[in-house]
């Protein structure tokens, strides 16, 4: 390299955003991600090792695909190859390819390509690549957003070992700010920044778990701060706003308000009042609630509050909570809502769980007797010669119902569900009431 090269090398790197100057070197300086990077943990291990297989990493944006890559690039001692899926075509891979049966056959060095954005790639140009892969030619490093189950044909995918990255956590991206804030090689360290606790909570809340976002954000805030009469670039909660475009809601998700919120959230679906459910519900979007959180509370009320007055309501919200948790804010608030404002429409009835709660207390306070013998099972070897099972009448037999008792004989009169006549609720009601005619005309 001549020196205007690495002259103009350095004012690049320079000039890059403090998010791409800051991109971890290794493995040590990597924040997040422990489940598969964590020591000893699988992935970490075959990187150090330098016997790394075919690997898809897939997660949201900013949480480390591609730093994960390059950490790759600086360790092995494979040639290391660079696609992006947006701007490559198959000439492109076939041109890696004939690379990499060079590096083998003449230096005996095996050959990673490292795919940004994958799933970009259509079926032609993943079948290109597929015949390298498969014969350990090439070992393959994509990256993407979207589930590769559903981008990556499955020729690839089999031949490959799924990794899922997961959001930034708050204190993830607390320690990516704080070392930005301290690094003066790559970060800011150079600058004299009075930054407030409640400005960097702020950046690392409303990043939504994406590293790159926060520190695009304390950037902005320190550049575009003008220097105070005290040499110091003061930065509070209003720059910080300002720097991530999102305002600071009036609640916090460890204190009493947290708890009010998701108390009147739940209140008002109980209640039936979708109006309330809804502003409540983008409260607790806004102030950055996990979906999972949220659907934990809704997906309750679902077979607390409405149970069998409406038995589609659960399905509606265990439908919700698995589509949320698939596609992630902000495109979550969709089911979320939907569910929220199903579960306050539908009639309500709390009979199935006061029934079980009634149940359960009897089990831990009363004597409850045996199962009857009739009831005992009859199946396995000597069983009859008990008498299990004698006198059992199958229903079936019966026309789908006969009389007979259930309960051991201490609780036989008990009654623990009683519907309530709300909703599908008044079905079931006026099917038991019949069946209990058939048993007094029996």
């Amino acid at each position: 390299m001549d020196l205007f090269t690495q002259s103009q090398d350095m004012q690049m790197k320079k000039a890059a955003p403090l998010a791409a100057r800051m991109r971890p070197r290794n493995l040590d300086e990597f924040v997040g991600q422990s489940h598969i990077i964590g020591k000893g943990k699988l992935l970490r291990r075959a990187i150090e090792a330098d016997q790394l297989s075919s690997v898809i990493f897939y997660g949201p944006p900013g949480v480390g695909k591609t730093t994960l890559a390059r950490i790759i690039a600086q360790t092995t001692k494979s040639e290391f190859y660079q696609l992006s899926a947006i701007t490559a075509g198959v000439g492109d891979i076939r041109d890696i390819i004939k690379k990499s049966q060079d590096n083998l056959g003449f230096y005996g060095k095996k050959s990673v390509l490292f795919i940004d954005e994958i799933h970009r790639f259509n079926k032609g140009q993943q079948d290109a690549l597929l015949p390298a892969v498969e014969d350990g030619l090439v070992i393959l490093i994509g990256a993407t957003t979207e589930n590769p189950y559903f981008q990556v044909n499955s020729a690839l995918l089999s031949r490959s070992r799924i990794f899922q990255l997961k959001e930034l956590t708050e204190d993830d991206i607390l320690s990516l700010l704080r070392m930005a804030l301290l690094d003066k090689e790559r970060g800011l360290g150079n600058y004299q920044v009075d930054m407030t606790e409640e400005a960097l909570l702020h950046i690392a809340a409303m990043a939504s778990g994406d590293g790159r976002n926060a520190l695009n954000a304390l950037e902005l805030a320190v550049v575009t701060t003008p220097v105070g009469e005290d040499g110091f670039r003061h930065i509070d909660l209003s720059v910080a706003e300002d720097s991530i475009q999102q305002k600071a809601i009036a609640y916090d998700k460890d204190g009493d308000h947290h708890y009010d919120v998701i108390s009147a959230f739940i209140k008002s679906m109980r209640g039936s009042d979708p109006d309330a459910v809804l502003h409540w519900l983008a409260r607790m979007i806004e102030a950055g609630e996990k979906p999972e959180f949220i659907m934990r509370r809704i997906v309750i009320c679902a077979a607390e509050d409405v149970g069998l007055a409406d038995p589609q309501c659960l399905q509606v919200a265990v439908a919700a909570m698995q589509a949320a948790n698939y596609v992630g804010w902000p495109e979550a608030r969709i089911p979320i809502a939907m569910a929220a404002v199903y579960v306050a429409t539908a009639p309500k009835s709390n009979a199935a769980y006061m029934g079980i709660n009634q149940a359960i207390h009897d089990v831990k306070t009363k004597n409850c007797g045996n199962v009857p013998i009739h009831l005992k099972d009859a199946n396995y070897p000597g069983a009859k010669n008990f008498g299990h099972g004698k006198g059992y009448q199958y229903p079936h037999e019966f026309g789908g119902y006969v009389q007979q008792q259930y309960l051991p004989d201490e609780l036989k009169d008990v009654s623990y569900y009683q519907p309530t006549g709300r909703g599908y609720e008044e079905k079931i009601q006026d099917y038991l009431l019949s069946l209990a005619e058939k048993g007094k005309n029996k």
